[in-house]
């Protein structure tokens, strides 16, 4: 895969979001990175490992998540091309969580070595780098509202508004409709509910005809109910220099 390809929804994202200067832009494009190709529901990087590398997601899925004594597993967050979902590795070197992929993905990955050397290089590189991790932070507390607090189809309904915002900066939305490749038992995992109650709470919000989800993919059909039940802000996604 061409590096400009593997790098572009990593600099159109950053671009957006973080104002990246092309200077900066042309470090980012100078990093050495190796490309792999993992199936679905892959692990990545699993709680424990020590990680080396970090790896940017280039096209596909993925989570993290924690499983604790019983089996029983909660998604932490999604994750979609142009993220490094591991970039705390970096300096967190023992993983705390399991990074894995949902769908059959390329993921690039960048040796700690050569990062380090480059925040050394280019503190600009590295505050934007900074940020995405603050972000990251952000997305954790929405998260920890998300699943503490709103009635179980806000819940549905936020983590489908914030991922198609995330993926609005890529260019990967497609009118009404984008992609949300999870799988009921997935859902559950990522609302805190068993697949069964995520199952009824699908079926609900089709019949209110706010949403169609079919297939890993999220059809909008009433935009005004979708933003109300999800009670969205979403300046907690920091998605301009300015936020």
């Amino acid at each position: 895969m061409h590096s400009d390809a593997t790098r572009a929804a990593l600099l159109r994202r950053l671009r957006v979001s973080a104002g990246i200067s092309e200077d900066d832009a042309r470090e980012i494009e100078a990093l050495p990175i190796v490309v792999r190709q993992f199936p679905a529901e892959t692990a990545v990087v699993r709680d424990g490992e020590r990680a080396t590398n970090s790896c940017l997601i280039v096209d596909g899925f993925c989570a993290r998540s924690k499983t604790i004594a019983s089996g029983k597993r909660q998604i932490l967050s999604l994750h979609i091309p142009g993220e490094i979902p591991d970039l705390m590795s970096l300096f967190l070197h023992v993983m705390d969580h399991d990074l894995s992929t949902l769908t059959p993905a390329t993921l690039g990955f960048i040796s700690h070595d050569n990062l380090q050397k480059l925040h050394r290089r280019s503190p600009g590189v590295a505050e934007i780098f900074w940020r995405d991790t603050l972000i990251d932070a952000a997305m954790f507390r929405e998260w920890i509202v998300n699943v503490g607090q709103r009635p179980t189809p806000a819940r549905l309904a936020h983590v489908m508004i914030e991922l198609r915002e995330r993926l609005k900066l890529i260019g990967a939305v497609d009118g009404n409709s984008f992609e949300m490749p999870l799988t009921q038992e997935q859902i559950g995992e990522a609302l805190g509910i068993t697949s069964v109650h995520a199952n009824r709470v699908i079926k609900q919000v089709r019949q209110e005809g706010i949403v169609e989800f079919n297939r890993g993919r999220v059809t909008v059909l009433d935009e005004r109910k979708f933003q109300e039940l999800a009670d969205f802000d979403g300046r907690y996604l920091h998605q301009s220099p300015t936020l």
